[in-house]
């Protein structure tokens, strides 16, 4: 019996839907990605590194004489001022010394006296360098402001302002610990020449400052020399970071260094002061031998925003090799190397499209690209062996 027609087509149309649903639920499925867009905005190439602050001058406070130590009410964190009474030593019975002990006596004296002396004059030669420098700075902020000198000139001129001040801030302190050398060699002096003190050798704060550290609190006897605190003016602290060597070739004195994970709010601007000249050896926690140097950094901002950190705290230092606006740029987990050349894979009408690309400077997870690209393309992150040219994509 002869099927009309229009029953014919029926179940020719129903067969054919029948196959399309098999050859569809048998299909490979989609395979789910991770994405991201190709966006254009500010860019910094960096370095990043974990440091800690330091105070490049501190003071050890000892006993001056032999004798028997008062209680030390100062705690630290104390803030001192200079000539402030630390302790008071009252000085064990001595007899004359021999005319040997009395004439070293004299000679350290006299040392102290020229040590003095020495660290008036570095003073001297410091603040003629600090004015220069503030003169040099003043002179090259001009020029640069009237476009007859890049930025980088201004960079170095301000680090040279820097270590100026802090090289005449050091030399201050140093004609202050020199003075309480030659009044402790003077105290020496007259015990050596058997003179009676019926007194408390009381022992002044040579600088101002604050006690870092109490290295004895309780009274008791105590020999001359013995360490009894550590002051520090914490006005002066800076930063070291130890960086890789092959990195430290690329910092250069003046740049500009953002301070991170301090314990504060938001980061600290810095600048770099100085990149030592020698390297020392490290392993690393996976016992990998590494060459490093020590980078000194200066905070570029006011005591008061960073007035709780003290000597020793760790930071994070981020070191901005070259910074630009309006870069385009990806994740740099969308590249992988295909033969001699970069490439990626982009989302196109729901497929993965193999585009080869040529990626520039690179900072952390971001890489420039500078041919290949779109703004507002979308590039599959991590692509695996199941991404391969055509493959149907789904986004997570």
């Amino acid at each position: 019996m002869k099927l009309p027609a229009k029953r014919v087509w029926v179940y020719a149309a129903s067969g054919v839907l029948v196959v399309l649903g098999v050859v569809w639920g048998l299909r490979a499925p989609a395979v789910l990605v991770d994405s991201a867009e190709v966006r254009r905005g500010d860019f910094a190439q960096s370095v990043e590194e974990e440091g800690r602050t330091r105070l490049p001058d501190r003071y050890q406070v000892s006993a001056p004489v032999s004798g028997y130590l008062s209680r030390v009410l100062l705690e630290p964190g104390d803030g001192v001022e200079q000539g402030e009474v630390l302790f008071r030593v009252n000085p064990a019975p001595t007899v004359p010394l021999d005319a040997r002990a009395r004439s070293q006596a004299d000679a350290g004296l006299a040392r102290s006296e020229s040590a003095l002396a020495a660290a008036r004059t570095q003073v001297e030669s410091a603040e003629a360098r600090e004015a220069l420098a503030a003169q040099e700075l003043a002179r090259v902020s001009r020029l640069v402001a009237n476009g007859h000198l890049p930025e980088e000139a201004l960079d170095r001129a301000r680090a040279e302002a820097r270590q100026a001040d802090a090289a005449l801030r050091s030399a201050r302190f140093g004609v202050d610990v020199a003075r309480y050398e030659r009044d402790a060699a003077r105290a020496n002096v007259a015990l050596a020449g058997g003179e009676a003190l019926d007194q408390p050798v009381a022992v002044n704060a040579p600088i101002a400052g604050v006690v870092l550290m109490r290295e004895r609190q309780s009274e008791g006897m105590i020999q001359a020399g013995e360490p009894v605190v550590t002051l520090g003016n914490l006005d002066n602290l800076e930063i070291e970071v130890d960086v890789l060597s092959p990195d430290a070739v690329r910092l250069r004195p003046g740049m500009r260094v953002e301070i991170e994970r301090w314990g504060g709010e938001g980061n600290l601007p810095g600048r770099v002061r100085r990149v030592e000249p020698a390297g020392f050896t490290r392993f690393s926690a996976l016992g990998v031998e590494e060459q490093r140097v020590w980078v000194i950094v200066d905070f570029d901002t006011e005591r008061e925003h960073w007035q709780h950190l003290g000597d020793g705290y760790r930071i994070e230092a981020r070191f901005i090799l070259w910074e630009g606006e309006d870069v385009l740029q990806v994740p740099a987990s969308a590249l992988f190397r295909e033969g001699d050349r970069w490439a990626t894979f982009v989302r196109v009408n729901g497929r993965a499209e193999r585009r080869t690309v040529v990626p520039g400077r690179r900072s952390g997870l971001m890489a420039e690209i500078r041919e290949g690209l779109e703004e507002g393309e979308v590039v599959i992150l991590h692509p695996g062996q199941d991404i391969d040219e055509g493959t149907r994509i789904t986004v997570r």
